[in-house]
């Protein structure tokens, strides 16, 4: 019997923003497995956003190797490294990052248009993109109403379950989340995370949570601190 791959693997990585500069992260292994959901801890400018870009493949580091959902990244060229992330990873950033003049459904169909593999592991279970889109708006407890408007009227948290409506659609095996709750007060905090982990859990996608916010970390299946990893901070 084979065994699946990594969701991630790192080996041996060494991340600087130039040549000559201190090293930002020095990480000797990081292995997350295939479903696993994993809160990465760490104060302001750990590195936190740092690796996040490195595993989706927007930075490459100058040494040593990481693996996504068992593809070696310095494998691929820039180009393919886009197809890649837009096929297998969905990514909530921390500002949500939607499109202003789209309306919230649009905003969530995106992904759709950039990946093709997408589009036909939603076609695969015999629903239309646009029929999954609004399933998943359902799931994260967004009213029917707000489906057509302008993502400029919503409220911090409704845009916020827009964004991770858009990362999931289409069923991406790895679901990067860059402190995207951090505009949020508590009890939004805590439904957006039941939510977000229920959707995770029904998909099979491995998730990779970074905040700060030590109060969630019991809901995620590990916690991985950073300081204590990142040979960068001796």
């Amino acid at each position: 019997m084979t065994t699946e791959p990594d969701a991630i693997n790192i080996q041996n990585l060494t991340f600087s923003w130039r040549p000559g500069d201190p090293a930002v992260l020095e990480l000797p292994q990081i292995c997350i497995k295939r479903g696993e959901t994993v809160f990465v801890k760490g104060s302001s400018g750990s590195g936190k956003s740092t690796l996040l870009s490195i595993i989706a493949g927007v930075l490459s580091p100058q040494k040593g190797s990481i693996s996504v959902l068992g593809q070696r990244l310095s494998d691929l060229s820039t180009a393919r490294r886009d197809s890649f992330r837009a096929d297998h990873i969905g990514f909530i950033f921390q500002m949500f990052n939607l499109i202003p003049y789209l309306s919230v459904i649009d905003n969530v169909l995106l992904p759709c248009r950039f990946s093709k593999r997408r589009k036909d592991n939603i076609e695969a279970t015999g629903n239309t993109i646009k029929s999954e889109a609004i399933r998943l708006l359902d799931h994260l407890d967004l009213p029917s109403e707000i489906r057509h408007q302008p993502v400029t009227e919503l409220s911090v948290g409704q845009q916020q379950r827009v964004a991770a409506a858009r990362a999931l659609i289409g069923g991406p095996e790895l679901l990067i989340a860059d402190e995207p709750t951090s505009a949020l007060d508590a009890d939004r905090r805590a439904i957006f995370l039941q939510l977000l982990l229920k959707e995770c859990a029904q998909q099979n996608t491995t998730l990779v949570f970074v905040s700060h916010d030590s109060a969630l970390e019991s809901q995620f299946d590990r916690v991985l601190q950073l300081a204590d990893i990142n040979r960068a901070n001796d």
